[in-house]
């Protein structure tokens, strides 16, 4: 027996349903990207606030207290900590690094090449690239001294803001956490992922006032640069995949 086709209500049901659900995915996609361009121009405005107050040096009473709070009260050239504590405080900073994070992005590049998400990697290397060119930028702009409160535990090259390597790896990992997260299905990976990238930005910061090299504001400036950086690369990808040009939890 012939099964009977739907009836003109049942179809207008289907209709009325689709339409229904387009409109809730297109209301849910503005307001992430409400929200993005929202974070967006709350780290530039801490950013630029930061840079004001940093280049008329009101921060310099905050930035002496923090510097000096990581150091012992009885000899300022001494970390608080034993020995190996130091010796890790450089470990971490190395994660921070140029050729460290080239590394990283190539490697993470690479992978996602292999797996046939070809469009993603040129992306990351793309976004990555220019992030690290803009942190060179900045440095040239902005000619702040260093820390001269306490030696330097580590060789600096460049001025003080923002600091490079909070730059950096917040560009580089942050970058990375937000377009492998918005691949992933389970919520539990994207936590994850974004955890991990988030404790080694805040980490590498962290060394570089232990170890002497930057001021507070200067890390501060360099987190907020950074973090804009990658939601925007976030929502440059979404935009692509809008377009076809990069893939969601597919193929590209």
């Amino acid at each position: 027996m012939r099964r009977k086709l739907p009836t003109v209500p049942a179809f207008a049901a289907l209709r009325t349903f689709g339409h229904g659900a387009l409109a809730a995915a297109r209301r849910y996609l503005e307001l992430g990207t409400i929200g993005l361009l929202l974070l967006i121009s709350g780290c530039l405005w801490i950013f630029a606030e930061l840079a004001d107050e940093a280049s008329e040096g009101s921060t310099r009473e905050f930035d002496t207290a923090v510097l000096l709070a990581f150091r012992d009260p009885a000899d300022p050239s001494d970390p608080l900590g034993p020995t190996w504590l130091e010796e890790f405080g450089r470990d971490v900073t190395a994660l921070g690094g140029l050729g460290l994070l080239a590394v990283i992005t190539l490697a993470v590049a690479g992978f996602l090449w292999l797996r046939d998400r070809r469009g993603t990697a040129i992306l990351i290397l793309l976004a990555i690239g220019s992030g690290q060119l803009m942190s060179f930028v900045f440095k040239l702009g902005f000619d702040r001294s260093r820390p001269e409160l306490v030696p330097h535990r580590m060789a600096t090259y460049t001025s003080s803001f923002p600091s490079g390597h909070a730059m950096m790896a917040a560009v580089t990992y942050l970058t990375l956490a937000v377009l492998l997260a918005r691949v992933q299905e389970g919520r539990r990976i994207k936590i994850y992922i974004l955890s991990v990238a988030v404790i080694i930005t805040v980490a590498v910061g962290i060394s570089r006032i232990y170890l002497g090299v930057h001021w507070p504001t200067d890390v501060l400036a360099g987190w907020t640069a950074g973090a804009a950086w990658a939601f925007g690369c976030l929502l440059v990808a979404n935009w692509l995949h809008r377009l076809g040009l990069i893939g969601g939890r597919g193929r590209d």
